[in-house]
């Protein structure tokens, strides 16, 4: 009997410490990169590239002086705003429609379109699909807008189609048929009933939403090309890993990079409530 006993708590110590092992070499992978640049954004660019000791051997604040002399970042953080709420926008709006109609409606084809939305989950075209989007976008004069860029950053939700199609199907039917009787249409029960219902969840897709257009690096810097005022932050940081002579300067860009983590961190704060909740609530929902 003890040594069942003995054995059971051997087994769930195990279990504590392999998980919190797991969690630890998790955080360590993902925030030494992070905790790396913004060390390295303090270091002098040969002390930076030729290695040595963790810390700086001198604090170099001036990169960071530097750095927002070369960059107009006021200029590129409001490119950068404004694309990721076009880009939340679009994508909470569309998904959420499309959510609706998958969850209540029946129509020919949707099965087809079920399994084409779940493919594009996990087959990804990347940088390929970018010429014919481009060439899409100019037949209709957005190649060049801002709109057009987040429309292009719009695309591809089908996870988000997903999560948002469980947490319709959670809200009872008898809503719909309730609202239906006092003469609701289609439209006032998903703007009145439906969207109120899911709200968590449309919490956590636009922040995933913000966090990509934040982020998106490529497509941004392909569509800047014709027009180089939508450039954002993310391609903007880039260019400071040359000076004037073309010589590379990693510690200025490190010092731009740590400056371009301060918004979407902050986001990230005032929407941690609103994220967690979303999460949760799908928890229990599903």
């Amino acid at each position: 009997m003890n040594h069942d006993i003995f054995m059971s708590r051997l087994i769930r110590t195990a279990g504590f410490v392999a998980k919190w092992l797991f969690v630890g070499t998790m955080c360590i992978f993902t925030l030494y990169p992070v905790i790396y640049a913004v060390i390295g954004s303090f270091k002098t660019n040969a002390e930076l590239t030729l290695g040595g000791s963790f810390l700086p051997a001198e604090w170099q604040f001036q990169n960071y002086v530097y750095a927002f002399q070369k960059l107009d970042f006021g200029r590129y953080i409001a490119n950068s705003v404004t694309l990721a709420l076009l880009t939340v926008l679009f994508s909470v709006l569309t998904a959420s429609m499309a959510a609706y109609v998958m969850a209540r409606r029946t129509f020919p084809g949707k099965q087809v379109l079920n399994v084409c939305y779940l493919c594009s989950m996990f087959v990804s075209i990347g940088s390929v699909s970018l010429y014919p989007l481009y060439k899409l976008l100019s037949a209709v004069g957005l190649n060049s807008s801002m709109v057009g860029l987040a429309l292009l950053l719009t695309g591809g939700q089908a996870a988000n189609i997903f999560l948002i199609t469980g947490f319709v199907r959670s809200v009872p039917r008898e809503l719909d048929e309730a609202a239906t009787i006092d003469g609701a249409g289609t439209f006032r029960i998903f703007w009145q009933i439906i969207v109120p219902a899911i709200k968590p969840i449309l919490g956590v897709v636009a922040l995933f939403s913000f966090r990509h257009a934040w982020n998106e690096f490529v497509s941004v810097q392909v569509f800047s090309m014709s027009n180089p005022n939508l450039k954002t932050l993310s391609v903007a940081v880039a260019s400071l890993r040359y000076s004037a002579n073309a010589a590379a300067e990693w510690h200025i860009m490190a010092a731009g990079a740590s400056i371009a983590l301060l918004p979407i961190l902050i986001v990230y704060l005032f929407a941690n409530r609103q994220f967690i909740a979303g999460l949760t609530a799908g928890a229990v929902k599903g």
